[in-house]
């Protein structure tokens, strides 16, 4: 499902604070300027591949099977577990690649269907 106003999409330091803390503390190792763009991140949609091992989502809008374009470029981070890589356009990141964190996705589909964060 797609957020249809991203100003008033959530946040992903609401729906998944402990992931919002790892996204900063890992991009304060190398990626400063993101590790700033990444405490105010939006959940707009999640991917919509619909495989079990992806909790990745938009943070900005992309119309579905356009490219990025010029100043496109993947930021891999080194998580503890599972993967994240960053899709940052001018250094905005519009798409967060979550994979193997399968705990994420109850709260991932309850903010993005508009049931609110689970208890």
């Amino acid at each position: 499902m797609q957020q249809d106003d991203h100003t008033t999409a959530p946040l992903l330091r609401d729906v998944l604070p402990g992931l919002s803390a790892e996204l900063v503390r890992l991009l304060e190792e190398g990626e400063r300027d993101l590790a700033i763009c990444a405490h105010d991140l939006r959940l707009l949609a999640d991917c919509g591949c619909g495989d079990d091992f992806c909790q990745s989502f938009h943070t900005e809008p992309q119309p579905r099977g356009t490219p990025y374009g010029p100043g496109h470029r993947n930021v891999a981070l080194l998580p503890a577990r599972g993967y994240l890589i960053l899709d940052v356009v001018h250094g905005r990141i519009m798409f967060v690649e979550v994979l193997y964190r399968p705990e994420l996705r109850p709260a991932l589909t309850a903010a993005l269907t508009g049931g609110g964060a689970p208890c």
